[in-house]
């Protein structure tokens, strides 16, 4: 049973709206995380992290990558460590401070995170192919209010 399923109607619409949410965000992430091993051989985590290097090709610091992943430096450290031992980023000293580096894409990286985004958007796109694309820009902006007041209030 998904979470979903243990809001009953005597419970507030707004409770049944997170756990709909919730459930959808699961099931999504779950089509995702299964497509990217089939497809690609990796996982979901190591593509994220390759998405951040693919924003800032001059690389970011470990620290950096953990604040924007949102996980500690140890699991950043392991990714990077398998990226970096297939080819796909490298480290890149600091200049002006021998304890730091740089984290970024190779060449290799590169190539490969572009085939893997292009596959991800489309499976994006496969997800919510259910709904009108008008339907899509009133659940964006309704989710964006949310999101507003949320900022406001917190």
């Amino acid at each position: 049973m998904d979470l979903e399923a243990r809001a009953h109607a005597e419970h507030p619409e707004a409770l049944r709206l997170w756990l709909r949410l919730l459930t959808c965000t699961q099931m999504v992430e779950r089509d995702l995380r299964n497509r990217l091993r089939e497809a690609f051989d990796t996982t979901l985590p190591r593509f994220d992290l390759m998405a951040q290097l693919e924003r800032v090709p001059e690389g970011l610091r470990m620290n950096e990558l953990s604040r924007r992943l949102m996980v500690t430096g140890g699991n950043v450290t392991g990714i990077t460590d398998q990226l970096e031992a297939e080819g796909l980023v490298e480290r890149v000293p600091v200049e002006g401070d021998r304890r730091a580096f740089h984290v970024r894409l190779t060449p290799a990286g590169r190539q490969q995170f572009q085939a893997m985004a292009q596959a991800h958007e489309q499976w994006i796109v496969d997800a919510f192919a259910g709904l009108t694309s008008a339907e899509i820009r009133t659940l964006h902006q309704l989710l964006g209010r949310v999101k507003q007041h949320f900022l406001e209030t917190t």
